[in-house]
Order: C-alpha cells, then structure tokens, then sequence
C-alpha cells in the first residue's frame, strides 16, 4: 500500500513541477519583451517578482519528484534489468539541469543583463515539453 501513496505523491509532485518548468520560462518570454526604459521598470519588476516566486516554489516540487522517483526506484526495484529506466533516470538529469539553467537565467533577469531575445526563450521554453514526451512515453511504452 505506501507504494501505491509513493507512486501518486510522485506523480503529483511531477506534474506539479513540470507546471513551473513550463510557466516560468513563459515569464522570460515576456521580461525580454518588456523595454528596457524606466517607464517599464513596474512592469519588468512586476514580472521578475512572479518569476522568483515560482522559482522559489516550484524548486521544493522538484527535490520531491526526484525524491520520491528514486524511493520507488530503489526502495521497490522498478525496472530492475529494465534499459528504459536508465534512459528516464538520464532525461531526469537533463532535467535537473534544465531547471539549475532557469535559475541562472532568473539569476541573469534580476542583475538586469539581457542575453537572449524573447525568441530565443520561446524555444527556450520548448525543451521541458520534449522531454515530458519522451519520459512519459519511456513509462509507459517500455521500449528496451
């Protein structure tokens, strides 16, 4: 039975943590739109706030995916001789270090530094959906 509670908290830990990792670079989306004139410093503030607060929420999400993905791996052997599990536990790095780049880019917003176009984030903003895709289709196909 607590590894069926394990399993639904991880999912919902998950799901909860994607939702942050979509939405936060949607907000660097609009920053790099914003100019950089001081008639739009309450708006670049506005948005660099709602950034560091979903940063600072959805990191906590993340400790607890990853938390509670490795319990239910090692504690109850999922995947045991399995490829696809070390191909998930892979794209689960990736992952990890997509967010630890969020956070350098949030870190690069609030010095007031402008490295990218909001172009360059809206594809930015596409690479936590390319590896949702493959993670989910890794558990749920089990290809190797």
């Amino acid at each position: 039975m607590l590894f069926l509670w394990v399993k639904t908290f991880h999912i919902v830990m998950v799901t909860s943590w994607f939702a942050g990792l979509f939405y936060l670079p949607r907000i660097f989306v609009n920053i790099a739109m914003v100019p950089t004139d001081p008639a739009h410093k309450s708006e670049n503030d506005r948005l660099l706030l709602m950034a560091n607060k979903l940063f600072r929420f959805m990191t906590p999400l993340g400790v607890l995916a990853v938390v509670t993905g490795l319990w239910l791996w090692l504690g109850y052997h999922i995947g045991d001789g399995f490829g696809w599990i070390h191909a998930k536990v892979a794209l689960v790095l990736v992952l990890i270090g997509y967010h630890l780049s969020c956070r350098n880019r949030l870190e690069e917003f609030n010095r007031g530094e402008r490295r990218h176009s909001h172009v360059w984030y809206r594809w930015y903003n596409e690479i936590p959906v390319v590896i949702l895709l493959a993670v989910v289709a890794l558990v749920v196909i089990k290809p190797f």
